[in-house]
């Protein structure tokens, strides 16, 4: 794993740094060159204008994300993409054969159903890992906290985009189960592997309280409002106050309101760390940049410009629709044709590919020893999908006449709520190592071995009806 994550960049741009410019081994950029090559022109740029490469700051623009270019140019746009963030990220991009692949075969061989669904789900993974980038590199052009929630909110629109496309073809149980199971992946498996990545490198981690407590609370809050509607239901049921069809109604009324209260709860939580509190979480990042060992070959890597950025999220995000679209319709076939459980597809297939690009982030974030950007991804990401996402699907779900609803399974809340105490007492010290990491990583494990013997709720009742 010795370079797994090492950042590999290449220094070339269509307007190479100054030759006065100066880069320490310490990662902190030496000032401006006083004399920039548009002064022999006989324009004098102020200082604060010039970022660290001897680029003309755009307004607006933070230093570190300008690239020195406008507009789009194809050469720099494809090989920007194609070396990525990391190496482990750059790997990722040699799928990007099976995108084609799998589209062709979609519409070529509607009968090989086990193969459209493996090459979708393959497919999903370079095209979220383009989003995971472009939304990377658009962060780094606007203020640090901000940044990080707009990153966090365009890596899920690859789980935004699944959930509506499985909400359009009434798949209510397997959304369920990826609610659930993209909190768990994030939660554990994600945590997980940044825990023991940095673990390797570094004996101990330390993160800032406020990061680890904020995102504590707000866990057990959207634990909470995700519980109330299933325990709403296990309580009333079988006490013949009212019949199972006004049941399911009342669940439903229910998680709708649920939802639009941790929709607030979200909202309120965006305005207290983009706004309120902004000067504290951009204090903390700032401080863990300075920890990041690459951070002199970062600042000098080429860089997508605004328009590249949108370009590149366009593409992407019109590839996943597609490519969504292909692996929801080939999932009932796989349930039922090849015996895997509704609860497995939903609760860890399903979230490990939409969550793929987020979790290469923050690993090599950790790898780089920077745990408070690290924990900043994972729990914003967790959030975002228990306090926004899970309510969005609802409510749309709402608006389209669906009943779709927060009532889960016993058991997917039972590792729920476990899994956000057995994170959060982790998070108590404000310091990370591999032990702590593995034992997230086996604890997943355990629950995606629980997942795949859970049975079908539909094999089930046919197996009664054969009695």
């Amino acid at each position: 794993m010795g370079t797994l994550f090492h950042r590999n960049y290449n220094s070339t741009t269509s307007d190479p740094p100054s030759q006065d410019v100066d880069l320490t081994l310490s990662g902190s950029p030496a000032k401006p060159a006083t004399i920039h090559p548009a002064q022999e022109k006989g324009t004098v740029l102020p200082i604060h204008q010039v970022n660290h490469n001897g680029h003309r700051v755009t307004k607006h623009i933070a230093p570190e994300g300008e690239s020195g270019r406008k507009g789009f140019h194809p050469s720099h746009f494809f090989r920007i993409c194609w070396r990525s963030t990391s190496d482990a990220s750059r790997a990722v991009n040699l799928l990007w054969p099976v995108v084609p692949a799998a589209i062709a075969l979609r519409y070529a061989r509607k009968d090989l159903h086990l193969a459209i669904f493996i090459l979708n789900y393959i497919a999903m993974v370079p095209c979220a890992n383009l989003i995971g980038f472009a939304g990377q590199e658009l962060a780094r052009k606007l203020p640090k906290v901000f940044g990080i929630l707009l990153e966090t909110t365009l890596g899920s629109l690859v789980e935004i985009i699944l959930f509506m496309v499985l909400l359009s073809h009434n798949e209510f149980a397997v959304i369920q189960a990826a609610i659930m199971g993209s909190i768990l992946a994030t939660l554990l498996l994600c945590l997980g592997l940044c825990f023991c990545a940095g673990g390797i490198r570094h004996p101990e981690q330390e993160f800032d309280e406020v990061i680890s407590e904020v995102g504590s609370g707000l866990l057990l809050t959207a634990g909470l409002g995700l519980t109330v509607p299933t325990a709403f239901f296990v309580a009333v049921d079988g006490t013949g106050l009212v019949t199972d069809t006004e049941l399911e109604v009342k669940v439903t009324h229910l998680s709708r309101v649920a939802s639009i209260f941790l929709m607030i709860a979200y909202l309120i939580y965006v305005w207290f760390q983009a706004h309120s509190h902004h000067g504290i979480f951009d204090a903390i990042l700032a401080e863990d940049e300075q920890r990041d060992r690459d951070r002199h070959i970062d600042l000098v890597k080429p860089k997508l410009t605004f328009t590249e950025c949108v370009l590149a999220l366009t593409l992407s995000i019109a590839l996943v629709t597609i490519i969504a679209i292909g692996l929801v319709q080939e999932i009932p076939s796989i349930v039922e044709a090849r015996h895997v459980s509704e609860a497995f597809m939903g609760l860890i297939l399903v979230p490990l590919v939409e969550k793929a690009a987020e979790h290469l982030t923050a690993i090599d974030e950790a790898w780089d020893n920077q745990m408070n950007f690290a924990l900043s991804h994972v729990l914003g990401a967790t959030i975002q999908t228990a306090l926004f996402n899970a309510p969005l699907v609802v409510i749309v779900g709402w608006g389209l006449g669906k009943s779709m609803n927060l009532n889960f399974e016993i058991f997917d809340i039972v590792v729920l709520i476990l899994a956000i105490l057995v994170v959060g007492n982790f998070l108590r010290d404000q310091s990370s190592n591999y032990l702590e990491g593995s034992l997230c990583l086996i604890v997943y494990c355990i629950i995606a071995a629980g997942a795949y013997y859970y049975p079908n709720a539909k094999a089930q009742d046919l197996g009664v009806a054969n009695e």
